[in-house]
């Protein structure tokens, strides 16, 4: 029996550690990064501990209605009292409406005001970005500077951005959990997101409706960094891809525009000009492939040029057929798109 205890305390404890663990993480709303994250926690918090205290008084109540004293015969029955006490319809009008319908109306409060807190009227902001989401992939824009990347959002630190969110195709919903709550995207409308945080890091986004069969697989990456950073993140993407500098390299490029990369993809500096497909003026700085599927390796690129079906199925790219040796080259180029 002893030993039963102790395993079932140990596992109490293993359980709790476990909670508290699933507390932290990239993608945890307890723990912000990010204004309008802090006051989607605050709400959660507040929420979290009047559930707690409205439990706890139920319990009670029914543990105390539970072993009440009972007639010695009156099998089991509680005993008739008669009408209700002018106490006990107090009781009852106080915890049963009165409590209820204050807490209600605290959190129904307290959830608009955090509404506005999420979406200021005037939020001064002092970067616009605007995002469109693809199945299933986030094109990414910054307007004032005649930029275009794609699944990676580069902020600066202690500034307030404004994303500006719409669909191509259907609807989707940017989620970043440490910055931001939920905002969706919608084909012919525009709607507004505040990102504002004060520490330099990375934080994982997610496509929050579902918008198909990569639903899951659309992820989304917002690098914040410090404002220096950010003016010499800007300068290398405002550059256009630059020339090959050795014969491999331009055999890489003359494979790429002559295949029907060019049609889908675009690559500032070249003919290339498609718009169907993430802009790949940069594409060797991007962490990952497919919105965030696989790492950029030169092994996980090149198996995403063969067959991208394989890596990320229903996505719009089909397979591209090459001989190992162009396939080199074409990575080759593609390497020197930083």
């Amino acid at each position: 029996m002893k030993l039963s205890r102790k395993r079932s305390r140990l596992l109490l404890l293993v359980l709790c550690v476990v909670l508290l663990a699933a507390c932290q993480g990239e993608s945890s709303i307890l723990d912000p990064s990010g204004e309008g994250a802090m006051h989607i926690a605050n709400l959660w918090w507040v929420m979290l501990i009047i559930a707690a205290v409205v439990y706890v008084q139920v319990i009670s109540f029914l543990l105390l209605a539970l072993f009440r004293r009972r007639n010695a015969d009156g099998g089991g029955q509680l005993p008739d009292t008669g009408p209700p006490s002018k106490h006990a319809r107090t009781f009852i009008v106080v915890n049963g409406i009165a409590i209820p319908i204050a807490i209600l109306t605290f959190v129904f409060g307290f959830n608009l005001l955090t509404l506005v807190q999420l979406s200021p009227v005037n939020a001064n902001a002092q970067l616009t970005i605007e995002v469109i989401g693809h199945r299933w992939w986030w094109e990414v824009r910054y307007p004032t500077h005649n930029i275009v990347t794609a699944n990676e959002i580069y902020i600066p630190t202690d500034t307030q951005v404004e994303l500006h969110l719409t669909s191509s195709d259907v609807i989707h919903s940017l989620w970043i959990p440490k910055l931001n709550g939920k905002t969706d995207l919608i084909p012919g409308q525009t709607n507004r997101m505040f990102l504002r945080t004060s520490e330099v890091g990375e934080y994982r986004g997610q496509c929050a409706e579902l918008c198909g069969i990569q639903h899951a697989r659309m992820q989304l990456f917002v690098v914040a960094q410090s404002p220096s950073d950010f003016e010499h993140w800007i300068e290398g993407q405002q550059q256009e891809a630059p020339a090959p500098a050795d014969d491999m390299a331009l055999r890489g490029q003359q494979i790429f525009l002559g295949a029907a990369c060019v049609y889908c993809h675009t690559v500032r500096g070249t003919s290339a000009s498609g718009v169907i497909g993430p802009d790949l003026t940069h594409l060797a700085s991007r962490k990952t492939l497919g919105a965030g599927v696989v790492l950029n390796t030169p092994g996980n690129l090149a198996g995403w040029i063969i067959d991208s079906q394989s890596i990320k199925p229903g996505n719009l790219m089909p397979p591209i057929y090459l001989e190992s040796d162009d396939l080199q080259a074409l990575l080759t180029y593609l390497a020197t798109l930083q």
